[in-house]
């Protein structure tokens, strides 16, 4: 029988440092905030926020999301494909830095000038590592219009190395990415996402990001069930489809861009906002 540690025996060896996956699958809810199904629910908000960043900078119009019976989840974008390929100012492969590194991204310049994103949802570099590290598996599939990179994972580590091939004749000039991941269930204690998520939050972010089109094709008992979430004039449109035949007034749409900074020290970051208004006899929202 092991010896029970005792308080006495608390020295310079009993600290640990988590390393890896397990720095996400062991302690989940300090990345999402749960370790029960709202934690597995951000999980498809961290991928789908960095396929709407790639949209938002004029990168595609769509983004097709595909939720299956067996709870695994597929985005797709028409992007500029994520890279994944040899990163020379880090030394390392970017697949490597940007699923398997916390506090990794292209996303920390957005407040300058010539970045690669203007804005962005995600900014922090954790979403996509921290969904890989919690997933029985995920797969990852980048199209830059000639080649198509692809890595695979399973519970949180690599499986197999980066596979770089050129597209087929029916493919080419298809950019983009996909990443397809089953939530695990040693991390999660539910992974049974209900199809009211995923409408809500398609329809939400097709309020407020006019001009993409979001697809959902959710699996159920009686087979796939295809659903789109658009609004041309995104919040504008929202507020006239909701009040439409009872509204008082039309809709008013305020817009704004500027810059602004949380203290004096800190470097300036670009807000973009935008504010839809109307008088409704019936209708009370905001």
């Amino acid at each position: 029988m092991a010896k029970k540690k005792t308080k006495e025996e608390y020295n310079e060896q009993s600290i640990r440092m988590l390393k890896g996956a397990d720095r996400v699958r062991k302690r989940p809810a300090v990345i999402f905030g749960s370790d029960g199904l709202e934690g597995c629910q951000h999980t498809f908000l961290e991928i789908l926020a960095n396929s709407v960043d790639e949209a938002r900078e004029g990168f595609g119009d769509k983004i097709l999301v595909t939720v299956r019976k067996n709870h695994e989840i597929s985005v797709e974008d028409f992007g500029r494909g994520v890279p994944l390929g040899y990163n020379e100012t880090e030394n390392r492969y970017n697949w490597e830095l940007i699923f398997c590194e916390l506090y990794a991204g292209g996303k920390y310049d957005n407040n300058e000038d010539g970045g690669a994103y203007e804005y962005s949802l995600g900014l922090n570099g954790l979403g996509a590592c921290a969904t890989q590290y919690s997933s029985e598996y995920m797969h990852v599939a980048s199209y830059n219009g000639k080649q198509v990179s692809e890595i695979h994972f399973k519970k949180g580590e690599v499986d197999g190395e980066l596979s770089v091939r050129d597209l087929e004749r029916t493919d080419k000039k298809k950019t983009g990415t996909v990443i397809t991941w089953k939530p695990d269930l040693e991390v999660f204690t539910d992974i049974r996402i209900p199809r009211e998520f995923f409408e809500a939050t398609l329809r939400r972010q097709a309020v407020v990001n006019g001009g993409i089109h979001f697809l959902l094709a959710y699996e159920g008992e009686e087979g796939v069930e295809h659903s789109e979430y658009f609004y041309e004039n995104g919040i504008a449109a929202y507020i006239a489809e909701i009040t439409e035949g009872n509204a008082l007034t039309e809709p008013v749409v305020w817009s704004m861009e500027t810059r602004g900074r949380d203290r004096e020290d800190k470097p300036e970051y670009k807000l973009k906002a935008q504010i839809a208004f109307c008088c409704s006899k019936t209708t009370n929202t905001t």
